[in-house]
């Protein structure tokens, strides 16, 4: 802190930039900062009670979505004319604000698929500073409310299966299922996400009309196909070659909790994420499998997908 800011002043307390900590100033200019008690669950329900989710419906706000999509993913944002084309043609666009700050946008479009409409979800961006506060779900289930008032009965888009937190959102909180594995599926991007690597997608699809719970799958070493050795490296297991039968009830897959952490510490054993998960992936798809599920701890350094039928 700057030397002139300390001196003697009345007693005030302001909340500081990290929530865990309260910094209370007092009269002889010192500055003494005490835990703050509330639990994670009451912080992250403090930071959303000032945050607002709405229709973005004018260009302005589509110009601030601009913004916030280069912020997040470092590459040249989507036109303002394609997106207001989408949105005046079934697509739903949605905003979340702090107050007057756009902080995150939900970018949806129309799709069609042998006689059936559809709603193509294409981009979720949220600013670093609110992710884990739940938005993603909040967002998502209003956009789930308004495809069903345009009359929309499934919302699909991809991800990143090595994605674990995006998979934790799409599979466990909203309940929708993956069954199409995407090889390359964008070609060679530049972006900070996912420069370097195949872009392999998984496709999701999410009946709006029939919301499910994630099944409650206990954790069995003999069901996982896919794990790690000492160092790291991914290491299709024994299971696969042995006891795997497409007739299973269910099997486990695991992915780094922290895919991009392993990306910038050595790309090469990414590359090999990729490459043994997309095998496990394909055969569990073609042999009628679905990814239900993913099994996911901050603290652990592995996630684990859960696969049935």
């Amino acid at each position: 802190m700057p030397a002139e800011s300390i001196r003697p002043q009345r007693s005030r307390t302001a909340i500081i930039a990290d929530t865990n900590y309260v910094a209370i100033y007092i009269n002889c200019g010192v500055i003494q900062e005490i835990k703050n008690e509330k639990s994670p669950n009451e912080r992250r329900n403090l930071m959303m009670e000032n945050i607002t989710i709405r229709s973005i419906t004018a260009m302005d706000e589509l110009i601030h979505m601009q913004e916030v999509e280069e912020s997040v993913w470092h590459m040249p944002p989507t036109p303002v004319h394609q997106t207001y084309t989408a949105l005046n043609n079934g697509g739903i666009i949605l905003g979340a604000y702090d107050g007057g700050e756009m902080i995150g946008f939900l970018y949806s479009f129309a799709g069609f698929d042998r006689g059936n409409p559809y709603l193509c979800s294409h981009m979720l961006g949220i600013l670093p500073g609110y992710r884990k506060s739940g938005l993603g779900v909040k967002m998502k289930q209003k956009q789930a409310e308004l495809a069903r008032e345009k009359g929309y009965e499934m919302i699909t888009w991809t991800f990143d299966p090595l994605e674990s937190l995006n998979a934790y959102l799409n599979l466990h909180k909203l309940g929708a299922r993956g069954a199409i594995y995407k090889e390359n599926h964008y070609g060679s991007m530049n972006d900070g996400l996912n420069q370097g690597l195949p872009t392999d997608r998984i496709q999701i699809k999410w009946d709006i009309n029939n919301r499910r719970k994630a099944d409650r799958i206990k954790f069995d070493e003999e069901r996982v196909l896919l794990s790690k050795t000492a160092d790291g490296s991914p290491m299709i297991t024994d299971n696969f070659h042995t006891t795997y039968h497409k007739e299973n009830d269910f099997w486990l897959m695991a992915v780094p909790t922290n895919f991009q952490a392993v990306k910038q510490e050595k790309l090469e054993l990414a590359k090999l994420w990729r490459m043994k998960t997309r095998k496990v992936f394909q055969t569990l798809f073609a042999d009628g499998y679905q990814a239900r599920d993913i099994i996911r701890n901050d603290s652990n350094q592995l996630s684990y997908y859960v696969f049935t039928k």
